[in-house]
């Protein structure tokens, strides 16, 4: 069922019950490995062209993330610091420059308490963004993240309680190495839509195949991963993220 890396690396996975891995690290280590050698970035929509895509959005996500760093009162070595990545590659990002990984969006964003969705702000006012309660599916803002992930968001507008997220996990692409795992604030749900997922959580890893569902809390270190020779597509939500007290503490706890 797996290819032959997944072999040799997850073999036997058994969805009920988890074996013993890779020490877990913090997710600071893992976003410190995950810079992208290009920013690749675009809205979703049958309406725009690739040059469309890929001259809109990779600015915007670098210009609102420096826009919020600035506004928070932080310099690029603070916020990295705070995350525990390179000042360049905070500077790559925000110049558009570098694409970040998930555990890495997700800390920025977490950083300058923002939902993920915010960050697409910027881009969606040069598209004409609409405040209907409908999101259609071919005006979708999305973004490639480094490594092949790709994030689209579910709600017409940012919403500051949930992240509500169609993401697609390319072959061969995750969320973070296998050898340090992600934590952040809130709780998860995911469905799988089509393709295979794996997700580890500490010591335990599971296979999800289409119509598979998992809920668990974001301060578990966890890692994300397509499974096999096809992409993984899945519905994701991650609710109170920002309002969860424990968040603070994986980054203080995290080896300076």
């Amino acid at each position: 069922m797996f290819d032959a890396t997944l072999q040799r690396n997850f073999a036997q996975l058994n969805p009920a019950q988890g074996r013993k891995g890779r020490l877990v690290q913090t997710y600071s280590e893992a976003m410190a490995r995950q810079a992208s050698r290009t920013a690749e970035s675009e809205p979703v929509g049958s309406a725009l062209t690739a040059t469309d895509a890929e001259t809109t959005v990779p600015a915007t996500l670098g210009a609102r993330i420096r826009q919020e760093r600035q506004a928070a009162g932080l310099t690029v070595r603070k916020l990295a610091a705070r995350i525990q990545v390179s000042p360049s590659l905070i500077s790559q990002i925000e110049r558009g420059r570098a694409t970040p990984s998930v555990a890495t969006l997700w800390a920025i964003a977490t950083e300058l308490g923002l939902p993920v969705g915010d960050l697409f702000n910027d881009a969606e006012a040069a598209l004409g963004a609409s405040a209907a309660p409908v999101q259609l599916r071919e005006t979708r803002t999305g973004i490639t993240l480094a490594g092949g992930v790709r994030w689209e968001r579910l709600t017409p507008t940012p919403d500051h309680e949930v992240d509500f997220i169609y993401v697609v996990y390319q072959v061969g692409s995750e969320s973070c190495p296998p050898d340090a795992l992600s934590q952040h604030g809130g709780k998860e749900y995911g469905y799988v839509v089509s393709g295979k997922l794996g997700v580890q959580m500490g010591f335990d890893e599971y296979a999800l195949r289409p119509g598979d569902s998992i809920s668990f809390e974001s301060h578990r270190p966890h890692r994300l991963w397509a499974i096999g020779n096809e992409p993984a597509v899945a519905v994701w939500t991650v609710v109170n993220r920002k309002g969860d007290a424990r968040a603070a503490s994986f980054r203080e706890e995290s080896p300076q």
